[in-house]
């Protein structure tokens, strides 16, 4: 079992060498700190606790700056547990980047969705409308909240309330491809959250020894920088025109 903490920037696409597409989402990884390691021994279970996203320390407490100061590092925002490790591999203050992944492998990405707000059924749990002729007075209301017997409503019946917001994980995505340059991870399909909200990559339960045959993407590269290919632009526009000048007077002449 291994995790990393990063940062969802949205959603692209790729394209392999056999002209296949694949949806990715792209996760920022800015390097993550070992900052605390939790033993069976001493907390009950082995776990490693990883932060990333540097703060000022204007803005952070004494608490968390005394926490972060023993793995000698400053402030972070964000601070999550990965249990299941092998904490022996692991030490107090070590730094981690996305090279901790290979492309094929299988993830859990763990996140908050996105918050909808308070909202009805027909929204919150995919309801049927009622009638929509003007007779019916009944449109978007929750139906019979339940039956006589009981005379009161039955624990767990679908009402509206507060939608999204909440931590949720989709399971079994593979990585594509690991930007080590850029720090940048390529996750096939969509993860929760949105942009520039946190998520946590970890193995796959389900999965754990499982990984994919990489994909072999296509990769463009720009062969000369943008300043240079607008000069030799201008060059050429000031070619043409001197020759229409040229041009131009001759004809004037003769």
């Amino acid at each position: 079992m291994k995790g990393i903490l990063g940062k969802k920037m949205g959603m692209t696409q790729v394209f392999t060498t056999e002209g296949k597409l694949i949806p990715v989402t792209v996760i920022e990884v800015e390097p993550n700190v070992v900052t605390q390691i939790k033993t069976v021994e001493k907390d009950g279970y082995d776990a490693i606790q990883l932060a990333t996203d540097t703060v000022r320390e204007k803005i952070s407490n004494k608490p968390a700056m005394g926490h972060t100061k023993k793995a000698n590092t400053t402030p972070k925002r964000f601070l999550r547990e990965i249990r299941g490790v092998n904490v022996n591999d692991y030490t107090l203050g070590q730094t981690i980047g996305v090279d901790i992944f290979e492309a094929g492998e299988i993830v859990d990405v763990t996140g908050t969705s996105k918050g909808k707000g308070f909202q009805g059924v027909i929204k919150r749990h995919n309801q049927k409308i009622g009638p929509k002729g003007h007779g019916s007075q009944y449109h978007r209301g929750v139906g019979s909240l339940g039956t006589l017997l009981p005379m009161h409503v039955l624990k767990g019946k679908k009402m509206p309330g507060q939608m999204g917001n909440a931590q949720r994980t989709v399971q079994n995505l593979e990585i594509v491809s690991i930007d080590t340059e850029n720090s940048v991870i390529l996750v096939k399909g969509n993860v929760p959250g949105p942009k520039k909200s946190f998520v946590m990559i970890r193995t796959a339960v389900k999965r754990p020894n499982d990984k994919e045959e990489a994909e072999d993407l296509v990769i463009y590269e720009v062969t000369a920088p943008v300043e240079e290919a607008a000069e030799e632009v201008t060059e050429v526009v000031e070619e043409e025109t001197a020759e229409e000048e040229v041009a131009e007077e001759t004809t004037t002449e003769e």
